[in-house]
């Protein structure tokens, strides 16, 4: 890849905001452990949407959560 075109892209998702977060990053938002986050993740607790081999919380879904708490 040339480095323009590199340099470009990250440039890009540093102003992307991600609209998903891994269980490791939803538990440091929730306060929680990363154990009790993929408890809560096993237990239907945290929504989640798996794509291929990885989990990740949707970012409006934990909002959502967080608001009615």
């Amino acid at each position: 890849m040339p480095v323009g075109l590199k340099q470009t892209a990250e440039d890009a998702s540093d102003r992307i905001e991600r609209a998903t977060l891994t269980v490791d990053e939803a538990a440091k938002v929730l306060g929680v452990s990363r154990w009790a986050a993929y408890e809560a993740v096993k237990n239907g607790e945290i929504p989640t949407v798996r794509i291929g081999r990885r989990i990740v919380v949707p970012r409006i879904a934990l909002d959502r959560l967080l608001a009615g708490a």
